[in-house]
């Protein structure tokens, strides 16, 4: 059994001894724990509310079971939206006003993990600080709950077609270059929520032929849901055999978007951001942002359009407090995750899949025989190898880490930057290697020209890594 807390939430495998894995007492424990930081925002005599959402994991609604009993024991209203995806469930925060917002889901991890994600009032995740005093408060233990006069209730909603409005909204998505560039796509979902929610964005968005692979949101996914290429043999091999112009993936809350060309090739989940990116540089001038372990193409991009790149610490919360500090137009995670604050502070498939969309249509209109794959091949050629190495209990990792940079500072031309883990800087390539916020892991990620220098790269340090493990 595995639980991990963070400050940007809760993460752990079902089931377990209390404290050892995430079960009904430690989820209402840290339900209460995130009440009581907002009730110390909004203060003592308002009734207070929480949007909360999930994805279609099989624990899903024991969670939310949990959550909802919880928040209406601690006085707050729930508005309830159902399976809902983690941009929706941000989106509805500040549609309702509401004080706050839980997403239950554990992202990309197995089906075994769930989580509590925790949102702010501006449906963003905690910061530190706030982030921190929710696991204080957890660790007390020491809960004001409210009175039966002063208990909340709950309240349902569907959020979903009201997000589909707000992208269709946007100004530099194009339903009628879509609807007339009559896109023939394929859709895996992994069988959680976005099987309901990208089909019906597709539609709304006027796209000629949808195929859809795992659409059901059963919870029983398909296969391993995190949208890398060695999970999507599937829609590889469905691409082929079919006539089709694009491929999406989403993971099961659908913040990460991952494309496939019309052979079945990746485009690459480093790349759906960089061509989000350049679409909307090109149309409003400005600045990007991502994190350390992202592609430097969406740097070659950025500055090749006039702009100024700027890289944060892993995590959407640092990577949006970075792109605020620096007024980006755009940014993300090279995992496949577009930040479009013309929407909403948080990574949203959604957005990404209609960017992507409106300027590949846009481009059709000047060369009607484009595919997805020659698109790709206008972008800074590099590669990327990402790899992991699973932690022992008593692994110190400050020490680790520190024992890494040391070595790597004593060479010339390398710059090493330590504000997540630490990513060495070479003058054709990079590593970095960081503890996973979500695993108890180490994820080593490299890039090069080559995928053999890349692989190389990684491959390098992740032995001395092992030695040291």
């Amino acid at each position: 059994m595995s639980l991990i807390k963070s400050i940007s939430g809760i993460r752990g495998t079902i089931g377990g001894q209390a404290g050892e894995g995430l079960n009904p007492l430690d989820i209402c424990k840290f339900t209460a724990a995130y009440a009581t930081v907002i009730r110390e925002k909004i203060g003592p005599s308002k009734k207070g509310k929480i949007v909360v959402g999930r994805d279609a994991r099989l624990s899903g609604e024991m969670l939310y079971l949990c959550v909802s009993g919880t928040l209406v024991g601690m006085g707050f209203d729930v508005i309830n939206i159902g399976l809902a995806t983690t941009p929706t469930t941000e989106i509805a925060v500040t549609a309702e006003n509401a004080d706050g917002g839980l997403i239950l889901t554990a992202s990309h991890n197995p089906i075994q993990w769930n989580a509590l994600k925790l949102l702010n009032s501006d449906g963003e995740f905690f910061d530190k600080v706030t982030g921190e005093r929710v696991l204080a408060y957890a660790e007390k233990g020491e809960f004001d709950y409210a009175p039966v006069d002063k208990l909340g209730h709950i309240i349902k909603k569907d959020y979903t077609n009201y997000h589909i409005e707000e992208v269709l909204k946007l100004k530099l998505v194009d339903v009628e270059a879509i609807r007339k560039a009559k896109f023939s796509v394929m859709v895996d979902a992994v069988n959680s929520v976005g099987g309901v929610v990208i089909p019906a964005l597709l539609e709304a968005l006027g796209v000629r032929q949808i195929h859809q692979l795992n659409c059901n949101p059963t919870g029983q996914f398909a296969h391993t849901p995190e949208p890398i290429p060695q999970n999507l043999t599937q829609i590889s091999e469905a691409m082929r055999q079919k006539k089709v112009d694009v491929g999406f993936v989403v993971d099961p809350d659908v913040d990460r978007l991952a494309i496939i060309n019309e052979d079945g090739s990746m485009f690459g989940e480093e790349y759906t951001l960089v061509s989000c990116a350049d679409y909307v540089l090109q149309h409003t001038p400005g600045n990007t942002c991502s994190n350390l372990s992202s592609s430097r193409a969406l740097r070659d991009v950025t500055r090749s359009r006039g702009g100024v790149y700027n890289a944060a610490a892993v995590g959407e919360v640092n990577v949006t407090t970075k792109m605020k500090e620096t007024n980006a137009v755009i940014g993300g995670e090279g995992n496949g995750g577009v930040i479009y604050p013309e929407l909403h502070y948080g990574r949203d498939a959604l957005v990404g899949i209609a960017l992507f969309l409106t300027n590949l249509a846009k481009l059709r209109q000047e060369n009607p025989s484009l595919t997805v794959s020659q698109l790709r091949a206008t972008y800074p050629p590099y590669c990327i190898a990402k790899q992991r190495i699973d932690l022992t209990p008593d692994t110190d990792i400050k020490k680790l880490l520190a024992t890494v940079k040391e070595q790597y500072s004593k060479l010339n031309d390398v710059e090493i930057t330590d504000i997540d883990g630490v990513k060495i800087d070479f003058a054709d390539r990079w590593v970095h290697l960081r503890a996973s916020n979500t695993e108890p892991i180490i994820r080593v990620y490299a890039e090069a020209a080559t995928e053999a220098l890349a692989q190389e790269t990684a491959d390098r340090i992740m032995e001395e890594v092992k030695k040291f493990v």
